[in-house]
């Protein structure tokens, strides 16, 4: 169960960045499994192993610092994944409708639980947050998740976590040109006197498939950019 802490760091972003949902870096990553499942061979249309992934993980990001290991192996099975839907199991919806097309859209994707994926975590100061996720999908797949627009019923939603509501704003702020492709969204959530925001990219690169997220009460649209095109660029030199 999370502590009182991570829900509060949790909360705002529960429903507009997945892979921020554990709230810090986590020691040692992923689990066992994780691990032994990110030097197996790549399913047949993707191409690349997560242990290939995890290499293409940026170590750096500017102005930002790594927190822990990255994580390597089965979306599905990474610990950061596994804690957002234990958490997403605690959230009420006041459009329940809304609840599986909030955020990246990848957790609620059940084609890509078994997928090579790898995620790294990175935090500055003033409660700012930024993360990478790297999958190996195919190109279908990518063009799929990069296409995926917000119904107007969910522009704005509330959430309930215990007896603790926040409003959800979402911005669709379009097609941008990071990588082969990608989609911008952001989200302003309040809760109480709290403000927070998060803007994150989804994005499709060569044989493979990138979230870009980064929360914190001032992050921009262009900031979030910023950081999606560095990991990209990273990723396109690693990856053979």
């Amino acid at each position: 169960m999370a502590s009182s802490r991570s829900v509060n760091v949790l909360f705002p972003i529960v429903v507009s960045a997945a892979v921020l949902a554990t709230g810090c870096g986590g020691g040692d990553g992923g689990d066992t499994k994780a691990r032994q499942t990110g030097d197996r061979v790549a399913p047949a249309g993707t191409g690349y192993t997560s242990d290939q992934l995890r290499q293409a993980l940026p170590t750096e990001l500017l102005g930002y610092r790594r927190t822990g290991e990255p994580e390597a192996g089965e979306y599905g099975s990474l610990k950061s994944i596994q804690n957002f839907n234990q958490l997403q199991q605690r959230v009420t919806y006041d459009k329940p409708e809304c609840s599986r097309i909030t955020g990246a859209g990848t957790t609620s994707d059940t084609g890509l639980r078994t997928v090579p994926a790898s995620v790294a975590i990175f935090g500055k100061g003033r409660g700012q947050s930024a993360s990478v996720a790297l999958m190996a999908v195919p190109p279908s797949v990518a063009q799929q998740h990069v296409q995926v627009r917000m119904p107007a019923e969910c522009k704005t939603f509330r959430i309930k976590i215990g007896d603790r509501w926040s409003k959800h704003e979402v911005v669709e702020a379009g097609p941008g040109n990071v990588g082969q492709g990608s989609r911008i969204v952001g989200v302003a959530t309040t809760s109480g006197k709290s403000a927070v925001k998060t803007w994150y990219v989804v994005l499709r690169g060569q044989g493979y498939m990138a979230t870009i997220a980064l929360f914190g009460p001032t992050v921009t649209r262009a900031q979030a950019e910023q950081l999606a095109r560095q990991a990209h660029d990273h990723a396109e030199r690693i990856l053979p």
